[in-house]
Parts: C-alpha cells; sequence; structure tokens
C-alpha cells in the first residue's frame, strides 16, 4: 500500500510557492442547518478554478530533467487540462493536452488562454484519453493521469495538510468522489494524523463508479448516466490505485440526485455568491441530506471547483 501521507507531505512542500492556500469560510447558513459548526474549502478560487491544479502541479515538478525537456501529454476537457495547461506555462515544460474534436467553445478558449498546445482527435472522452496515452509512448512523453498517479494524489492531499493547520478539531470531512484522487489524497493524510475524523465520499446517484466498485469489491463498470456533477462523471482505470485507497481511508458514502445537486449549487449562490461547479454541489447536497446525523459536528465541505459555463449556470439556479 503507498504511504500517501509520506507523499502529500512532500508534495506540500515542493507546490507551496505555486498554489494558493484557499480560505476556510464559516457557513452561518449550514452551520444552523446542523446545529453545528460547518466550513467551506474553497478550491473553486484556487488557480484555474478548482483543486486539479494541486496535483497537475506536483506531477510536473516532479519530473526528472530529462523527462521535462521531452515534454507531457494529458487528455481533458475540464479541471484537469486546465490545471495541466497552467502548470507546463509556468514551468516552461513542452506539453499537449488532448481534446475531443467537439469541445465547448468556452472551455477551449480557457485552455488557450493558458497557452496550451492543443491536439483533437475523437468524439468522446475514452477515444481521445486512449488516443493521448498511446502518443505519449510513442513520443517518449510521460502521461499526466487526472488521479491514478501517486504524485497527483499527494497534491490534491495538501487540501488536508491546510484543513489540519487551519482546523485541527474538524470532525468530518466531506469531498466529491469521481476517479477519486482527490478524496485519496485528503483521506491518506488525514487518517495518519488523526484517525477519528470521518471521511465521507459524495457521488451523484448518475455516476457511482466508485461507490458501486467497493461495494462490489473490485472495481466495476457501473451505468453511467448525464449529470451536472460533470467532474466526477465517467468510470475508473482498471488498475487504479485509488480504488484500495478509497477502501481503506473513506468511512462513508452517500448518493444525491440531480435536483439535490441544483439546489446545493443555488444555495452556495444565494447564501454566500460564490458560482459553483456540479462536482461542489454534490458535497453541499451530501451534506444536507446527512444534516441531521451530522448534528452539532464540525465539518469541513470541500468545494473543489467553480467552473461551469456561466449561461449553464444561470440556467440551472435562476
Amino acid at each position: 500500500m503507498i504511504d500517501i501521507h509520506k507523499h502529500v507531505l512532500s508534495a506540500e512542500g515542493r507546490i507551496r510557492p505555486h498554489i494558493r492556500h484557499t480560505p476556510l469560510d464559516h457557513s452561518f447558513y449550514l452551520s444552523a442547518v446542523s446545529d453545528g459548526r460547518v466550513s467551506l474549502k474553497l478550491e473553486n478560487l484556487q488557480h484555474t478554478g478548482s483543486f486539479k491544479i494541486r496535483g497537475a502541479m506536483n506531477k510536473l515538478l516532479s519530473l526528472t530533467p530529462q523527462e521535462r525537456k521531452a515534454g507531457v501529454v494529458t487528455a481533458s476537457t475540464g479541471n484537469h487540462g486546465l490545471a495541466v495547461a497552467y502548470g507546463l506555462g509556468q514551468l516552461g515544460i513542452p506539453g499537449s493536452i488532448f481534446l475531443p474534436e467537439n469541445p465547448s467553445p468556452q472551455k477551449l478558449e480557457m485552455l488557450r488562454r493558458y497557452g496550451a498546445h492543443i491536439e483533437f482527435h475523437g468524439t468522446t472522452c475514452e477515444t481521445t484519453e486512449s488516443h493521448a496515452r498511446a502518443e505519449a509512448r510513442k513520443r517518449g512523453q510521460i502521461y499526466v493521469s487526472p488521479y491514478n498517479d501517486p504524485q497527483v494524489i499527494a497534491g490534491q492531499g495538501t487540501v488536508g495538510v491546510e484543513l489540519l493547520t487551519e482546523w485541527n478539531s474538524v470532525e468530518c470531512v466531506m469531498a466529491a468522489v469521481g476517479g477519486g484522487g482527490l478524496i485519496s489524497g485528503i483521506a491518506g493524510y488525514i487518517k495518519k494524523k488523526r484517525k477519528d475524523v470521518e471521511i465521507i465520499g459524495c457521488l451523484p446517484e448518475n455516476s457511482p463508479v466508485m461507490y458501486e466498485s467497493i461495494r462490489a469489491g473490485w472495481i466495476v463498470d457501473a451505468p453511467v448516466l448525464a449529470t451536472l456533477s460533470d467532474g466526477t462523471a465517467g468510470g475508473i482505470e482498471r488498475d487504479s490505485i485509488t480504488f484500495d485507497l478509497c477502501n481503506r481511508h473513506v468511512d462513508n458514502w452517500v448518493l444525491v440526485n440531480e435536483e439535490e445537486i441544483r439546489a446545493g449549487m443555488q444555495l452556495i449562490f444565494e447564501e454566500h455568491r460564490y458560482v459553483i461547479e456540479g462536482a461542489a454541489g454534490v458535497v453541499v447536497a451530501s451534506f444536507l441530506k446527512l444534516a441531521e446525523r451530522l448534528r452539532h459536528k464540525r465539518v469541513a465541505l470541500v468545494i473543489c471547483g467553480g467552473n461551469i459555463e456561466i449561461n449553464t449556470f444561470k440556467d440551472l439556479v435562476f
């Protein structure tokens, strides 16, 4: 088993000059709901608008001089792609971001703003990713996974370092789960320091792959439907190291439906004036669903990102 705690500590020292220590914002509204203390870890205010810059930057900074010179490849239409593009620009490393041939214009513009070299292949994320991996091998470059990599997971785990540094008495941490990189890093770090902290994984009912995999005891091909939480949607690689980490360190799981996700996004805008993406809405919705069980608890909600197209957000919350 990988010692994620050790990797996270290394990542903390490595990436600190390159990331923001994001605010931990007390929520008066959510605290009143559970008669406890609830705070929001605002990764939506991180560089590139999500926690993903932590893992991407740690991976890039971990490359050898030879690997940096050769460059990297990744595939992503979302937060991971933005994070890698930003990191490549900051560190002067060559690389390519592969996208499907039909990306959203807004996401494409954001990637170009970071100076990314963009290549297109296929019409689905799975096809694009498979091609990108093959291209990385052919070009002798490193493929940067969005979650199935110890260095990426360790970078995401620095969220946990900041949480415990600022709020050592926290009793529960809730985070969204797709491939499991974020919650694996956070839980792997926190459980080494505070075994009593409850870690809760939050997923949309329409894409519950990690939850179903933990229930089955192995990684499964669970049905995936369209979801507002596009940042957590999709399957999990068969060899993903996040499965064992989640199985070992995550205490409980909760699923929420699309209307609950929308309501969570709307609540954060109304009460805090933050625009958050669907994956962050999953966490808020999950807390509301468990509020009675979490009564009187000190709970941290990881607001993982705020990258959502503004017209989509307006249609959802207004």
